[in-house]
């Protein structure tokens, strides 16, 4: 058993504000699995992604935005990709926790399409 919500380190780069990482999980020195807490009014600024990146929001709501700025919202259940290079950002007037798995060939499973309505 172990808690992947430790708050490990404080995320500051591209002006980002209220956000904490908690390495999870490696996979040999490519895929990489981090726990992303976003508090209320945090965001990740700007950035390109560095490798493919999918952001899994398991709890909380907000937004992300691509290369054009427009934020599209965004809560639990929902899932990101972004491609390398891909200039993005995201953020949260209430609170957000993610997970983000980073590597240079992932492999998409999951069926694009709308939410799930309960």
């Amino acid at each position: 058993m172990f808690r992947f919500d430790r708050a490990e380190k404080v995320v500051d780069r591209y002006d980002s504000l209220g956000v904490t990482a908690t390495p999870v999980a490696a996979g040999g020195e490519t895929v990489h699995l981090t726990c992303l807490v976003i508090e209320p009014g945090g965001t990740i600024g700007a950035h390109p992604a560095p490798v493919g990146q999918l952001f899994l929001v398991i709890a909380g709501d907000g937004w992300v935005a691509g290369a054009d700025g427009q934020r599209v919202p965004v809560s639990a259940g929902d899932g990101v990709r972004w491609e390398p290079g891909e200039e993005h950002a995201s953020g949260t007037a209430t609170g957000l926790t993610a997970l983000a798995v980073e590597g240079p060939s992932l492999l998409l499973l999951a069926t694009p399409g709308p939410r799930a309505t309960s």
